[in-house]
Parts: C-alpha cells; structure tokens; sequence
C-alpha cells in the first residue's frame, strides 16, 4: 500500500499498541500465532473491536463485536469516516501534510450516516460511532484485516474504505499504528515480493517500466514481455475461451480451492496438457498428465520465506525427502534444462542473491545477515541497513519525503450474489484452527478437534424454521450446483447466516456452491458471499432439537 505492497507494522508493535481492530479476520483460529501477539496487547490494557458477520472465537475476547451483514463492509468503513469527520476527530495536520483526496473522500463518505449505515449493515449505530471514535482517538492503533475483506467482487474497494480510516486519523507511519494484511500462509507475502502477480517483478517493479525491466533482462539473459500477465480467474477465463490449452501447477490444489468448483474441474480436466507438482497427490493432479513428486519445503529443501510483518526467514533442510521427490528448484532447473536453459547446478542461496541483486528491497539480505538476526524485515537496502520496522514514516517527515497517501472515495456495492426468494440464506466460509486450506496438508492427521465430519453451520433458529434436527443430511443449493451435507447448528451465527469451510471436498464440497464472480482489480473470486437454500432429504431423519442448547456448530462450544 501506498506504493509497497505489504503491512505497515510489525508484530512488537502489535504488542505495544493501545488498539487492535480486526476487519474481516478470526485470527484466533486462521493467524494463531499473530493472535498471540494480540492477546500480549489486550493483557498490556489494549482495546480490541472485531467486525465479522460470525461472533468468531476472535469476537469472544473483544471489548466489541460489530456483526455486520456480509459484504457491507465499505457502508460500515465509510460510516465510521463520517462519524470522525462530523465529531472533528480527524487530523488535519496529517491530512494537509501526507495525503491528496480528502475533499472528494469526505463528499464520498457524506450520505453514510449512522443510521443509514445501521440499515445498510445491520450493526447498531452507536456501535459503529463507538468505533469512529475509539479509532480516532486512540494514540496508537493497527487495523488488520485479511480475506473476510479480499475475497469479494468488490476486493480493492474494501481494502482502500480500510486505508482511507488511517489515512483519516494518521494512524500509519508510526510506531504502534499501521495496517496489518494478514497473510493466510507462512509465504504469500514473499510470492508477492519475488514478483509472483501478473503485473510485477520481484521487488515490486512494475514490468511496464522499460527502464526497471531492462535491468531484468540483462541480468535473466532474455527479453521480458512488456504486458501484464493473467492472473488465476483470468487463466480459467482463458480455459474456457481456448486461449490456454497447458497449465504448470506447482504446490496449488485449484480443484478444490476454486470457486464454482464443478466449472472448474471441467475446465483443468480439458487442457490438453496439464503437469502438477506437489508434496501429495492432490484432487488436481489427479487429473494431471505429468506429477512431478516435491519436497516439503519447510523442512526438506532450503529457502526463505516473508511472513506477514514483512520478515525474510530462512528454512533449514532438515529431512531428505522420500521417494522420488525432490526440492522445487532442483524439478525447475530440469525442466529448464529440457527446455535449452542450463541453470545447473543451482542452489537455493545463489538464487536467493541473484533475487537481492535484482530487489532493492532486499539488497542488504544476505544468508549470513538473515542467520545473524533471525530474519530481517524489508526493505533492507544494503548490508549496513537493520531492515525497517514500520513503512512511511516518510509521510511524517517535514517536508514529507515522496509521494503523498492518496484517499479513495469508494461506494458500497452489496454482493453479486443476491439473495432471495428462491435462494434465502447467505452462506460464507472460512478456516478452522486445526485444519488448513483444502486439508492438502493438515487432512492426513487427526485431531482431537474435528469432534464429527464437517458440516454446514446454521443458526438454531433457521434450523427450527427448516424443521431440520442436528446432523441431518440436507441439500444445499446455490446458484452454481448442489451438495448433500450434514448440518449442526452454531449460536455464533445469526438468522440468515451460515457458514462451511472448504478443508475436506471429500466430506463438504463447499466450492461447488460459491461463487466465481472476481473483482476486476484483484482478481479475487467472491468466496465469502454465497446465496444458497437448504433443502430437506426425503424422510425425516432422527436427531436433536437445535434451539434446545447451544452446540457450537461442529468444533466445539460457541465463544461466550
């Protein structure tokens, strides 16, 4: 953000901090380990406000839950921004200094008022002026969110209503306020920075700077298309128009993990050629022409990896892997081999220092500097450099040094996937603490929280109105397809409501039912917002009454 695309903060200053508000994020039980540094915060006298649709085991050690209706987040984000601004909360000093936009932001924001919020978003309203100014009074506060907010049609724009708030009270650039994406998996930051988006290369280089990019192909020996790539959505796109006929999946499982799921098995199952390579033999290479076995990288090959605070780390071999597999790069050097290129021999550091070469960023990043401080954080320019804990202190500066903070005036747009008549519940997923994605790699073990198979979570009282008993199979319905699932019923949810992960397809199919609508400027398919109906089996099925107590749903008690 605001030219670097990563968190603003660290995890210290998490610690440290007056305020957490996690949007659109139970990292309780999806970012644990970050969590602990939240609770750090709350024993140290933090505030902790969490806006989720689902009173999350997060909610359940917040001093507010904000209960919004799915997908309304810019008509709440925005409210909050004229609440600031009508109280004169916000701070003029910053605004003036370190940002351009504000006039068309503060007409933008105009018409959400709290009560037109309240019906917009189904939060009360003095909850949300609660929030406005607790926000803006804070001295110190980090924002969080992650894909509560970016798995919708609508992504970017729910991203920047976000910024615009800390933009608004000049919580960033400082220490102990900033804005927190937090990454789903240990990482998707670094993907990013090693140039793994359509649009860039490693370090954030623009591939549309002729001048950046030559610097590129000198070093790669090769000249580097000028245009943006496809991202995922645009490649199933492009499946289904013909224009891509070969796909190379490496450590991704689409079959599973792609919205409208039965479209896109149909589609990976007509490439004319199709290669995966993976630690396991996953839905998708099944349907694979050529499985090229890996290892684990976290302990059978050596790398980096960026968590979300923007910290390189290294990784220890620790295991040879079995069998056949081998590390990615070593598969990638073949293959390039096969193809006319010889990188031969390579290894994982001397990639790693042509990267730092290439990355301004991560200039300073030795393997030896990494060992020496058990990480760094980017940018790091340059061997003398300690790596920066906070971005943009830059916008404080006076003068302020580089380019201003731009305000985005963002309109609330309801989700694509309307709910109605035929189709009344508004269904969204998520994860569980012990389970992980599409349970590629946490479905081999068992755990003594998966206390019965995954169901599709309901609210007692839709259960009741569906004369439906607690595990009976259903039918669930979207627009997309069907699946037959068990329900249980969850007192964290509200009427309306409900809720299913995507870990096990083998047990709850969910991405058959969601919707693959994408946000044109992220790519993003909107996961979190699916109509659907629920639909009884035949004959009734034997079971509980779901209001007669709280079961909190498959895994365990409700938080309080």
């Amino acid at each position: 953000m605001f030219g670097a695309g990563g968190g603003t903060t660290s995890y210290e200053e998490v610690e440290q901090t007056d305020l957490v508000i996690l949007w659109g994020s139970n990292a309780r039980e999806t970012h644990p380990i970050f969590f602990h540094h939240v609770l750090q915060a709350i024993h140290r006298g933090a505030r902790l406000h969490v806006v989720d649709p689902r009173r999350t085991s997060s909610a359940a050690w917040a001093d507010s839950w904000l209960g919004l209706e799915v997908g309304s987040d810019i008509a709440l984000a925005n409210a909050v921004g004229r609440e600031i601004l009508a109280q004169g909360l916000h701070n003029r000093t910053f605004i003036e200094r370190a940002t351009t936009g504000f006039e068309e932001y503060a007409a933008a924001v105009e018409p959400y008022t709290l009560k037109e919020a309240e019906r917009q978003t189904g939060v009360p309203a003095e909850q949300i002026a609660e929030l406005a100014h607790t926000y803006a009074t804070a001295d110190r506060a980090v924002l969080c969110w992650t894909l509560g907010i970016t798995e919708h049609h609508n992504a970017v724009d729910n991203v920047r209503a976000l910024i615009n708030l800390a933009l608004l009270t000049g919580h960033v650039g400082r220490f102990g306020s900033g804005l927190s994406p937090l990454r789903g998996q240990n990482n998707v930051q670094g993907g990013g920075d090693m140039g793994a988006i359509p649009n860039k290369l490693p370090g954030f280089v623009d591939v549309t700077d002729d001048v950046e990019r030559a610097r590129f192909e000198t070093a790669y020996g090769t000249a580097l298309p000028p245009e943006r790539g496809w991202h995922l959505s645009q490649m199933f796109d492009a499946m289904e128009q013909g224009a891509l006929r070969t796909l190379y999946v490496l450590g991704e499982n689409p079959a599973d993990s792609e919205a409208d799921a039965g479209h896109a098995r149909a589609l990976l199952s007509g490439l004319d050629h199709l290669v995966v390579q993976d630690i396991f033999l996953t839905r998708t290479a099944e349907l694979a022409d050529v499985v090229l076995p890996a290892a684990a990288d976290w302990c059978e090959s050596e790398g980096t990896v960026t968590n979300s605070e923007r910290r390189v780390q290294r990784l220890r071999k620790a295991l040879d892997p079995p069998g056949q597999a081998r590390p990615d790069l070593e598969i990638l050097a073949d293959v390039a081999a096969r193809l006319g290129h010889d990188w031969r021999p390579v290894t994982a550091e001397g990639v790693w220092d042509e990267l730092r070469s290439l990355s301004r960023m991560h200039g300073g990043m030795s393997y030896a500097r990494l060992d020496e401080h058990r990480g760094l954080r980017w940018p790091c320019p340059d061997e003398d450099h300690p790596g920066t804990q906070f971005l943009h202190a830059r916008l404080w500066e006076q003068p302020r040094q580089g380019p201003p903070a731009a305000f985005a005036a963002v309109e609330f747009v309801p989700p694509l996937d309307v709910v109605d008549e035929d189709y009344p519940l508004r269904l969204t997923t998520g994860r569980r603490l012990d389970s992980y994605n599409t349970g590629v790699q946490s479905g081999g073990f068992a755990s003594p929280m998966r206390k019965r198979r995954e169901s599709l979570l309901l609210a007692p009282e839709d259960g009741r109105r569906l004369d439906l008993a607690d595990g009976e199979v259903v039918r669930v319905v979207s627009r997309r397809g069907h699946i037959d699932a068990p329900v249980a019923f969850d007192r964290a949810l509200r009427p309306g409501l409900a809720f299913a992960t995507l870990h096990t397809a083998s047990e709850l199919d969910t991405n058959v039912l969601t919707n693959d609508a994408w946000d044109p400027k992220s790519g993003t398919a909107e996961f979190k917002a699916t109509a659907i109906r629920v639909e009884k089996r035949g004959a009734e099925q034997p079971g509980r009454d779901p209001l007669a107590e709280p079961t909190g749903g498959a895994f365990g008690p409700a938080p309080a």
